[in-house]
């Protein structure tokens, strides 16, 4: 088995594994079903721009840039490095997140041959703290957009929700102490990056694989959990 098989192999394990938290009453579709677009245009590279920030973490952008380009890589896909990206705009006179996201979609495709684009808002990104509870909830919404008819592709929201409380080592006022002292420890050392790839995990799974993975075109009935509002 070669390695980034091997690393796709982890990728959907662990998604698997997460959904098993999801509800008891999920939902479940199948990537044809669910995103027949990707299947009918077959794009083949994605640019993915720098997420929107809507948390109440000014870091959050930072932590969760590191984490976005691999995945989509391993699917499939040929991504564009973000450095160029942000170069080539730079040159172009727009530096700020929120231009970029405004721009019209055939800009992309003019400046840098992109079949899609990649938007990302970073929903929550919050560390609810209590003396004795600690609670990480990071959720990304995710959206592949087509420079060529503007058509939303492909859409999914991933969800982690990480307790880094301590566990009360003992009755009374010592144990107390050790478990106040536990959740400050585990929250001030949280590895913020390997959530985010948990959430990214939860993301990935439901994307149609592309041109350059083995299973382009043959995932069509690969299940996953229906996030269609209902009704």
């Amino acid at each position: 088995m070669n390695k980034k098989l091997l690393i796709y192999v982890v990728f959907i394990i662990s998604a698997v594994l997460f959904s098993g938290c999801e509800a008891t009453y999920a939902r479940y579709a199948t990537k044809g079903s669910e995103f027949p677009k990707m299947y009918e245009q077959q794009p083949r590279s994605i640019l993915i721009l720098p997420p929107m920030n809507e948390s109440t973490d000014a870091e959050a952008k930072d932590y969760y840039m590191t984490t976005i380009e691999m995945p989509f890589a391993l699917m499939g896909y040929y991504t564009f490095p973000s450095e160029m990206v942000s170069e080539i705009m730079k040159q172009e006179g727009v530096y700020d997140t929120e231009i970029l996201y405004n721009m019209p979609l055939d800009k992309f495709y003019d400046y840098f041959g992109a079949d899609t684009v990649l938007f990302t808002h970073i929903k929550k990104w919050d560390l609810s703290y209590a003396v004795l509870a600690s609670k990480l909830t990071i959720q990304i919404e995710a959206k592949i957009v087509s420079t060529k008819t503007s058509e939303e592709l492909w859409k999914y929201t991933g969800t982690v929700v990480v307790d880094l409380s301590g566990q009360n080592s003992g009755g009374g006022i010592a144990g107390l102490i050790a478990g106040a002292i536990v959740t400050a420890v585990n929250s001030a050392a949280a590895d913020y990056v390997e959530y985010a790839h948990m959430a990214n995990r939860r993301i990935i799974y439901s994307l149609p694989t592309g041109p350059y993975h083995e299973m382009y075109m043959k995932d069509q009935n690969v299940r996953i959990v229906d996030q269609t509002p209902r009704k």
